[in-house]
């Protein structure tokens, strides 16, 4: 590529936000559309909230779906006709606290808290969309170091955008918009799989449904009788590692930083003790120091291991539902011991663990072909947006 002096490429400038094609425009987002926050009707008067219209939130936003089709809220007419109305097409960004960037396009009239901000674009509303996801990283930076970050309405409307002639806009949303469709439809096979694999677990867990050739009774055991249960050992936090060669994991689900230790062998069934993920069943399959939020559970020789970890995963709201403390809940070790298990033969054992990994493999090759999709998604994003790569009009 040749360039001037200044080794700015030949067709290309600079501005304000980096290096853009000449004929390329720097805009701020009130240029782009008309911004406007959204209100929350009165909580106190219930008659405000039902199920005609879509009330966003925060929760209702991710990078992960660009329309909104649903909401954990709704509002009645009443409530609607009391709230700030957002018309169809307008592009919702999150800006406060830690759900800064989530973003959405709105299908249909709807209404918003006040934690977003909706842009009613002039043009092409889905180029405004993926710019601002791709500038989510800058965006959450203008919110500084505060308790509660929070991007005011006017610096949001003044962030600056680099944005192309129109026809340009919609052909880049376009070709993005190809592997958002193959995103949507790779998350939805997910889906499927996944409910597909719950049927499985219901009915292969409980006996409901016997796998061929196994007509032994079952039996129902307590989880201690069939199982060594150990409660894991607290570690200084400063005693962690960024980078050491084995895991910590203090709740059973996240590692909270590495050490050069560890006091579990792999493929591992452990359940957190306590926190907000309390009963959470999980099977590490790395070696780990299990921290002092975690229980192990080993299985007797003759309880096959992974059987023994999908039958306490399928079980685990039970398991949740044994929760006590109010401010920091846990599990407590007694009611391990006695927690009921169904427990087949060794061989039936061997035979429903073999049927649920397939499942699981099946699963995982999916999820790695969705991370690769993103993975290029982001790519894109990054040769797009910036210019660096021009499309064909």
């Amino acid at each position: 590529m040749t360039t001037t002096k200044n080794n700015i490429p030949v067709g290309y400038k600079d501005s304000a936000v980096g290096i853009i094609p000449q004929e390329w425009e720097v805009k701020r987002v009130k240029d782009i559309g008309k911004v406007v926050t959204g209100s929350t009707p009165p909580t106190t008067d219930a008659s405000n909230y039902g199920n005609e219209y879509m009330f966003v939130s925060p929760a209702d936003l991710s990078d992960r779906q660009k329309y909104i089709y649903c909401t954990e809220k709704m509002l009645s007419s009443k409530g609607y006709n009391k709230s700030r109305k957002i018309p169809k097409g307008a592009v919702l960004y999150t800006c406060i606290g830690s759900t800064i960037g989530k973003i959405g396009i709105a299908p249909c009239e709807l209404s918003s808290n006040q934690q977003i901000n909706a842009v009613i674009c002039k043009n092409d509303n889905e180029y405004l969309y993926y710019v601002l996801l791709y500038r989510t990283g800058q965006i959450r930076m203008l919110a500084g170091e505060q308790a509660v970050p929070i991007i005011n309405k006017s610096d949001f409307e003044n962030i600056k955008l680099a944005v192309p002639p129109l026809a340009e806009q919609k052909k880049i949303a376009e070709i993005l918009g190809v592997w958002d469709e193959a995103i949507e439809k790779q998350n939805l096979l997910i889906e499927k799989l996944e409910l597909r694999k719950r049927a499985l677990m219901q009915r292969l867990l409980t006996g409901k449904t016997r796998l061929h050739g196994f007509t032994e009774p079952w039996q129902k055991v307590k989880l201690g009788e069939i199982s060594t249960i150990k409660k894991g050992v607290q570690v200084n936090k400063n005693t962690l590692q960024e980078y050491g060669k084995y895991p910590t994991i203090n709740g059973g689900i996240d590692p909270s930083g590495y050490s050069d230790n560890y006091n579990t062998e792999a493929n591992t069934i452990t359940i957190s003790e306590g926190g907000n993920s309390c009963g959470y069943v999980n099977f590490i399959t790395t070696k780990f120091w299990s921290g002092g939020h975690c229980y192990t559970i080993t299985p007797l020789n003759n309880i096959k291991n992974l059987y023994l970890y999908h039958q306490l995963k399928y079980f685990e709201p039970r398991i949740m539902i044994q929760r006590v403390g109010s401010g920091l809940p846990n599990i407590q070790f007694n009611m391990l011991i006695k927690f009921e298990c169904f427990l087949p033969t060794l061989l039936e054992q061997t035979a429903i663990a073999e049927v649920l990994n397939t499942a699981d493999k099946e699963i995982a090759i999916h999820i790695k072909t969705l991370d690769a999709l993103r993975l290029q998604k982001r790519g894109l994003m990054q040769q797009l947006l910036t210019g660096k790569t021009r499309v064909k009009i």
